[in-house]
């Protein structure tokens, strides 16, 4: 597949749209709509048997949501991923994590975005106050035993991909090892 042109459709202060016009290997034309927005961290904060996770309002969905933490830098904002990973799991439950260990990169949703991620494995956390942007203003935290996320992920009551996916990638991590 080529690009032959490009061209924005859309943008706001979080993403911006394009359509890209392309030939494909057997030589027909099509159009593509990419999003384009910034990566962002998650962090999977554990504590002995189980997870810090917030909860918040997700408006496409329009329902409250189960996750890990997770976000980007505010417009303007910017530091090295690690930071990033730092700055999110503070404003979002208060934690400060004495150990950050990478887990791995993925990509959001490639058919569609640009937008990848960096996994993060918090540990040795203590408790600070929270920082939260005006859009979490409804936001919670909580401790979930690793037995009940199990439970709320079979039940499909945390259905969040990114966090399921640094949850794929905690477990393959424990595995080797």
């Amino acid at each position: 597949m080529r690009t032959t042109s490009s061209r924005e459709v859309y943008r706001n202060a979080w993403t911006r749209v394009r359509e890209d016009t392309v030939v494909l290997d057997d030589g027909s034309s099509g159009i593509y709509g990419v999003v384009e927005k910034p990566d962002f961290a998650l962090v999977v904060p554990a504590q002995d048997d189980g997870f810090w996770l917030v909860e918040q309002h997700r408006h496409p969905v329009d329902r409250r949501c189960w996750e890990f933490p997770q976000g980007t830098w505010p417009r303007g904002g910017g530091g090295t991923p690690e930071q990033l990973a730092r700055a999110e799991l503070a404003e979002e439950t208060g934690l400060r994590a004495a150990d950050l260990r990478h887990l791995g990169h993925l990509d959001a949703s490639p058919g569609l975005s640009t937008q990848g991620f960096d996994v993060w494995l918090a540990t040795g956390l203590t408790e600070g106050p929270t920082a939260r942007e005006a859009t979490e203003a409804d936001m919670v935290h909580a401790f979930v035993p690793e037995t009940e996320l199990v439970a709320r992920i079979r039940a499909g009551g945390f259905t969040d991909a990114p966090s399921l996916a640094a949850f794929a990638l905690l477990l393959l991590d424990r595995a080797a090892g």
